[in-house]
Order: structure tokens, then C-alpha cells, then sequence
């Protein structure tokens, strides 16, 4: 009824500004916009791939739970007292446990949820700025949300601008695409550029090893002569030595 009563409101304030100017009007549906992000898609299936991975430890403990419960009645007969309220407060702590992992990740404020809206606000913000882009552009007065609490009791075809939202966010991702592109284009020309300074710096050593090995071999060949003299010379140094 309050919704009822909203609308009647804002058609009679829409008819109000409209005799003193002409009101361009708008609406979009956040669900359809939603489904065609590749985007929120992504962030959908990582999200059902956590819930998966939870239930199956749930089902896990609750069967192991159920185990116990099978085993104490088939073996009751054979246990004391004692023993029996001993299980049964065993397995009273492992449903209270069981109870409590099911509320902390799908309860109201549980993983899931919080998750959920971690990883699809930057998705919101997006559509958001989308529409306050697109509203200054083409000079929207009011644009609403088909899928919001808001009931809209009736909307033309013609004043759904979820199609130029989507081309909006679309331009705004191949954007940030082609920048992140370009930075890696250019990461990539400083390593080349420091690859070719690295191999110019080592051809210089090499061609200075070169140079040194070059000045370290003799300038000129003994002859036969000269190495006998120096043979001999040899030969009279280590007679010395051993007198």
C-alpha cells in the first residue's frame, strides 16, 4: 500500500514539473544488467564453488553425527548408564557445533553473505557511476530500478536504459583493458632495454679479458738458442741449491 501510495506521489509531482518543463524519466533493470556482466558471472560461480565446498563439509558431519546415533542405539544395551549419557552429550556438542559452522557460513550475517557483498559492490559501483554518467549526458531527470523494492506498476519499453548501462560499463572495461595493456607493453620494453644494456655491459668485459689476455702473451718467440741458455741456466740454479 505505501508503494501505492509513492508512486501516486511522485506522478503527481511528475505532472507538477512537468507543466513548468518538459521531465525525461528513465529506469533500468539491475537483475538483467547483472546477468549480462561477464564480470558478475565470475564472481557468481567462485561463490557457488564456496557454497558447494560448505555444504559438503556440513553433510559430512552431519552424517558422522548420525553415525553415533546409529552405533548408541545398536550398542545401548551393552552400555552403562553412564557411558550412554556420556555419548549423548558427545553427540549433543557435535550438533550444537554443526549448528553453529551452518550459521557462521550461511546465516543472515554469515561468509556467504558477506562475501557476496564484498566481491559485488565494486560490480554496484560501477553500474552506479554508469548511471550517473549516462543521467548527465542525455539530461535524466529521475531514473529508477525496475528490480528494486519499489514496485513500478507500469513502465514502457522505450524508457529502459539498461542497454546503454551495459555499453557504458563495457566502454569503461575495455578501458581499463587497454591501460593495463599498455603498462605491460611498457614493463616490458624497460626489461628489454635492460637486457640489451646487461649484454652490452658483458661485451665490453669480454672484449676487455680480450685485450688483457692479448698484452699478457709474449711479444716475440725464443730462439732455439736462447731456450738452451736458459735451460742450462736452469740446470747450474738448482746444482747451486743442492751444494
Amino acid at each position: 500500500m505505501k508503494k501505492i501510495y509513492f508512486f501516486a506521489l511522485l506522478f503527481l509531482s511528475t505532472c507538477f514539473v512537468n507543466a513548468q518543463r518538459n521531465v525525461k524519466i528513465g529506469y533500468i533493470d539491475t537483475e538483467y544488467i547483472l546477468e549480462n556482466l561477464p564480470e558478475y558471472n565470475q564472481v557468481s560461480e567462485r561463490l557457488e564453488e564456496k557454497a558447494a565446498g560448505w555444504k559438503n563439509e556440513i553433510e559430512d558431519r552431519s552424517r558422522k553425527i548420525q553415525q553415533k546415533k546409529d552405533a548408541l542405539n545398536s550398542e545401548r544395551i551393552l552400555l552403562t548408564n553412564e557411558m550412554i549419557d556420556e555419548i549423548e552429550e558427545e553427540i549433543s556438542l557435535d550438533e550444537e557445533e554443526l549448528s553453529e559452522y551452518q550459521q557462521k557460513r550461511f546465516g543472515p550475517r554469515g561468509d556467504l553473505i558477506i562475501q557476496k557483498q564484498q566481491l559485488i559492490q565494486p560490480i554496484q559501483d560501477q553500474i552506479f557511476n554508469a548511471i550517473k554518467e549516462l543521467a548527465k549526458s542525455r539530461n535524466y531527470d529521475f531514473i529508477f530500478d525496475k528490480s528494486a523494492d519499489i514496485v513500478m506498476l507500469y513502465s514502457d519499453r522505450r524508457f529502459d536504459v539498461s542497454d546503454q548501462i551495459l555499453r557504458t560499463i563495457s566502454r569503461a572495461n575495455n578501458r581499463r583493458k587497454i591501460d593495463s595493456r599498455k603498462d605491460k607493453r611498457e614493463i616490458e620494453k624497460e626489461s628489454l632495454i635492460d637486457e640489451s644494456d646487461l649484454i652490452t655491459e658483458t661485451e665490453k668485459i669480454e672484449r676487455n679479458n680480450d685485450r688483457d689476455e692479448k698484452n699478457d702473451e709474449p711479444k716475440k718467440k725464443l730462439s732455439v738458442k736462447e731456450l738452451l741458455e736458459q735451460r742450462k741456466q736452469k740446470n747450474s740454479n738448482k746444482r747451486k741449491v743442492k751444494d
